[in-house]
């Protein structure tokens, strides 16, 4: 019997020996927690779809933007729920708004310990539901859409926010933000472009976290899930307007795109793994079918592995504790 020379087994033998030949390893600063801010609300509330997440008061925000400094996360992105909701989402650019004042909180509390995030959208603030303005058909207007974004953005910069998430999927939303924060004299604010955002399935339990009023669905602006090769058209479109880093949404099951915008990119690369990704990793663990501290580790090194710099999930908080 031949016995075989070249043995792959011998690098993975021993766990000292496993961890020295490691290829991809995750950092708590690769790790960004995102973060839901309600109004009107005296104590958080527990997401039932989302086992473990809250939405949060003012209050316990600055709790866990603190806690999540000391377990050395990169940053946190804040989305804001209102308690009121009009056509236009004009609590987005309400300087007293709940996601500014949600910012500024972040902002003070640990803004130079972590990067400060907000997501910009209309979704969470208008009374439809849709990222952005209606014509009079009902159909989500692009151009209208972008005047709204321009705005967002320089609230959002002068409310404290060092990375503002384009999460709109506007066509132009990148060129028409940098020009109103330069213009305002936000050169340093950072735009991350949600560039490839496919229609998905796995956006469920966000809905509930938002209390989102959507009738319907966002396949007139979000991406196909069977298309490849635009989701690298997007993350190119997005640079060449002038992103500073791409992100693609959901993770996991688009690792071949994050792959694709890895090796094209030449600015940083993020992945969200999103609410329904989270939700079925806690749903299995819950009745006994997956070890859930593995199947964490598992889903966010394969979505570093895939190419992702950073990764935007719910497990943050729990897993940067895990890594250090």
């Amino acid at each position: 019997m031949l016995e075989p020379t070249i043995r792959p087994r011998r690098l993975r033998a021993t766990p000292a020996i496993r961890r020295q030949v490691c290829e991809t390893r995750v950092h708590p600063n690769a790790l960004i927690l995102p973060v839901f801010v309600r109004e009107g609300i005296d104590a958080p509330v527990d997401i039932t779809s989302l086992p473990g997440v809250q939405q949060h008061t003012m209050d316990s925000l600055r709790k866990l933007a603190n806690d999540s400094a000391e377990a050395g996360l990169g940053g946190i992105m804040l989305f804001g729920i209102p308690a009121e909701r009009d056509a236009c989402g004009s609590g987005a650019t309400d300087p007293e708004g709940i996601l500014n004042r949600a910012i500024t909180a972040v902002a003070e509390e640990v803004g130079d310990a972590l990067t400060v995030q907000a997501d910009l959208c209309l979704d969470e603030f208008t009374d439809h539901g849709h990222c952005g303005v209606l014509d009079a058909d009902g159909r989500v207007d692009n151009d209208a859409t972008l005047a709204r974004y321009a705005e967002m953005a320089v609230v959002q910069a002068q409310a404290g926010a060092q990375i503002i998430g384009m999460s709109g999927m506007m066509d132009g939303q990148i060129t028409v933000a940098r020009e109103a924060l330069d213009a305002a004299g936000h050169q340093d604010a950072i735009l991350l472009a949600y560039s490839a955002k496919y229609a998905s399935a796995f956006y469920g339990p966000f809905r509930e976290a938002v209390d989102s009023q959507l009738s319907g669905d966002r396949r007139s602006y979000q991406m196909d899930p069977g298309n490849r090769r635009e989701g690298l058209h997007e993350v190119l479109l997005d640079i060449e307007e002038g992103a500073d880093i791409v992100m693609v949404k959901p993770a996991m099951s688009y690792l071949d795109v994050l792959a694709d915008a890895a090796a094209e990119s030449i600015v940083p690369v993020w992945a969200y793994q999103v609410s329904g990704e989270f939700a079925m990793i806690e749903a299995a663990a819950q009745n006994g079918w997956i070890d859930r501290e593995r199947a964490i580790d598992e889903s966010i090194v394969s979505i570093k592995r895939a190419g992702a710099d950073a990764v935007l999930t719910y497990f943050a908080l729990e897993y940067a504790r895990t890594l250090r």
